[in-house]
């Protein structure tokens, strides 16, 4: 359990937060920018002091101002990753990783340095130097170093944030590769939505220095408050299940998750692989009746459990489809002359290319 109290005032922001998450995995600092994520992993990492508050990673404590205890950075055995990777230029990406590595002399090496290269696909890069490399190479090394620190804890403040979109989608599965093969806890810093899609297991939603909400990510891709940061295109519940069925040559998979099953855009799908879909409200149709000669390949029945004001005109209707829920978007007019209210049975409909799938 990471268990986090801290406030601290910073000229004329005021953050003031708690939170307690589960561990291992990954915890997603999440809101806009400014919303004070990135003094709260500071204050974890030992580089800024809070006000009053207190920090426990586990059973060890990192800080306890009620108590005048402060862990010194140094010796907290965190990882930190930035936005920009912070390399020695004088040092190859060997020199670099191997840096992380006397960081820690006393700490158990429990990731070794074959383990993080294969990890990250680092091999091929060991003799060049840092100005040789793309950002998202960078990246990777920075991931590396970090790892081979051998933390209890790995800080990573909106690693992406500098890189294009197509150097994102070339990190992205090594964060994924290392959630999935280590078990680390990791605390994510992003205002980008898909990351924290693909990436985080609980989320941690913030609005000026304040968490709004925090929970599981299926339950906050649910909740209001998450909607009016991101956004109304981005509104949608985010759902995981097991592939329980693949077709290569089509593209498709069938993801089972609580009683029901949807078809899935996803070409790189493998049998028995867990895997989020997020369903965007605006692309859900909801019909009184089992739909037939449509061209949507999920059909789904469900029951109506809330209805809440969305935009203007709109409202956001709650579906319980066999254990998960999904939101969708309808107008006042529909919802009036379906006669939808709370109970309604209801089918949702959802056509599989507006699905979108991240093997985890």
């Amino acid at each position: 359990m990471l268990a986090v109290t801290v406030a601290k005032r910073r000229g004329a922001f005021d953050l003031d937060v708690a939170f307690e998450a589960p561990t291992p995995g990954i915890v997603a600092l999440f809101g806009r920018s400014g919303c004070g994520k990135t003094t709260v992993v500071e204050i974890l990492a030992g580089l800024l002091a809070p006000d009053p508050g207190s920090v426990r990673l586990e059973d060890v404590v990192l800080v306890d101002t009620a108590a005048g205890y402060s862990l010194p950075a140094e010796r907290r055995r965190i990882g930190y990753v930035f936005q920009d990777a912070r390399l020695f230029p004088h040092l190859s990406v060997r020199g670099n990783l191997r840096y992380g590595q006397k960081r820690s002399p006393a700490a158990p090496h429990t990731i070794g340095f074959d383990e993080v290269t294969e990890l990250l696909g680092l091999a091929p890069l060991l003799a060049r130097r840092p100005y040789t490399l793309s950002g998202g190479e960078r990246q990777r090394v920075a991931l590396g170093r970090a790892l081979l620190s051998q933390p209890r804890l790995l800080l990573l403040d909106e690693p992406l944030a500098a890189l294009d979109a197509s150097r994102r989608a070339e990190v992205l599965p090594y964060l994924e590769a290392l959630r999935d093969k280590l078990s680390i806890p990791m605390v994510y810093v992003s205002h980008q939505f898909d990351e924290v899609l693909r990436l985080a297991d609980y989320v941690v939603l913030m609005e000026a220095g304040r968490i709004v909400a925090a929970g599981g990510i299926h339950e906050m891709s649910l909740r209001p408050e998450f909607a009016a940061i991101v956004g109304p295109d981005a509104v949608g519940a985010v759902l995981e299940g097991v592939i329980s069925d693949a077709d290569a040559a089509r593209g498709l998979a069938r993801l089972n998750f609580g009683t029901s099953t949807l078809l899935v855009a996803a070409a790189d799908a493998r049998v028995g692989a867990r895997a989020r879909v997020q369903l965007f409200a605006s692309d859900l149709i909801l019909a009184t009746q089992p739909a037939q000669g449509l061209s949507v390949r999920n059909s789904i029945a469900g029951v109506v459990r809330g209805i809440r004001e969305d935009q203007k005109e709109a409202q956001l209707v709650t579906v319980d489809i066999g254990g998960a829920s999904v939101l969708a978007r309808v107008t006042r007019d529909a919802l009036d002359s379906l006669g939808l209210h709370l109970g309604s049975p209801v089918w949702v409909l959802v056509k599989a290319v507006s699905l979108r799938s991240h093997v985890v």
